[in-house]
């Protein structure tokens, strides 16, 4: 009886095969974020955060650096939030009862969040504190 022959790499397989497989992790991406969106009170304040801040980018017509520094900590918050996220369910998933160390991964995850948001708190008043300021004067 012959061996199977296992599957071929993914620069071997056809072209169409490779970008399906490519556009339905880019869904399963865009439905993991709505998927937060739905269950974290946390990320709908980031969403409302991140749509006033780009409001305030084209009231005040930030430069292309302001924008990308702006971008880079929206981004960051995002980031952290999501992981946050994925981290409380699988630990939720791990130890459906209380655990010392299931707790510790929640609070170090929940932390992240903590260090991104106030790093673009930061950005945030470098970028829009001197338009703030010029607009009162």
């Amino acid at each position: 009886m012959a061996e199977p022959v296992p599957p071929a790499p993914e620069e071997l397989q056809p072209a169409s095969g490779l970008w399906q497989r490519r556009v339905a992790s880019f869904g399963h991406a865009v439905r993991g974020v709505w998927a937060a969106l739905r269950s974290e009170v946390h990320l709908r304040f980031h969403a409302a955060a991140t749509v006033v801040v780009i409001g305030l980018g084209f009231y005040y017509r930030i430069t292309r650096l302001e924008w990308a520094l702006v971008a880079l900590a929206v981004a960051g918050v995002w980031t952290a939030e999501l992981v946050n996220t994925a981290i409380e369910a699988l630990t939720d998933l791990a130890s459906p009862t209380y655990h010392p160390l299931a707790g510790k991964a929640k609070d170090v995850a929940a932390g992240a969040v903590l260090l991104a948001a106030l790093g673009a708190l930061v950005v945030g008043a470098l970028v829009f504190g001197p338009h703030f300021i010029s607009s009162t004067n």
